[in-house]
């Protein structure tokens, strides 16, 4: 079976993959949404994941993989886990990602940073610009899923377990809003947006 098709097929028996009309964390909206908290609530899932992300990145030396908080934590550490490195996390405080929690990045230190879901690039820029101010040098970025299909720029080499072409509108220009479709936000299903 494709491990694309695997994959997906595996988000939409958890619940992870829903269909409707929902407002993103970058406020765009989409007819599609992932809710890899979902994808990751069973640890056999979330370490087979990591293990295939770790398998792509087998020959870079990795020292260290980091995630931003909070999507990317779970799959991070399963990264870690199967790699067999250390694992950190970036933070937002006062609205800006910051490494926190007395982590440390030795200079040069080789990092791979991990996300669930990639959609603009937004979260996993902010986290590589944070560990490079430490010092460190990231080596590549990896995701679950890339929304973007292959488009949104990280900065480094990005790879991603599934690549979809999700489409996503401002809300000015959302054909579901001017349909009168109730949007809603991710984590609050009931309650419209």
């Amino acid at each position: 079976m494709d491990a694309e098709k695997r994959i997906l097929d595996m988000f939409r028996e958890r619940g992870a993959l829903l269909e409707g009309h929902f407002v993103l964390s970058s406020g765009r909206h989409s007819r599609q949404y992932l809710q890899c908290a979902r994808a990751l609530e069973f640890p056999a899932d979330a370490n087979t994941l990591g293990r295939e992300i770790a398998a792509l990145f087998v020959d870079q030396d990795i020292e260290t993989v980091a995630s931003p908080a909070i999507g990317g934590l779970v799959i991070g550490y399963a990264v870690a886990s199967a790699m067999n490195v250390r694992f950190l996390w970036t933070e937002r405080q006062n609205g800006e990602m910051a490494l926190r929690r007395g982590f440390e990045i030795k200079p040069r230190e080789r990092i791979l940073v991990v996300e669930d879901v990639i959609t603009t690039g937004g979260s996993t820029r902010e986290c590589i610009a944070e560990l490079e101010r430490n010092g460190g040098h990231v080596a590549a970025a990896a995701s679950i899923i890339d929304r973007s299909n292959g488009k949104a720029d990280v900065g480094v080499r990005r790879k991603a377990l599934v690549e979809m072409d999700v489409e996503s509108f401002s809300p000015e220009e959302c054909p579901m809003c001017a349909s009168g479709i109730l949007a809603v936000k991710p984590g609050s299903r009931t309650k419209p947006a």
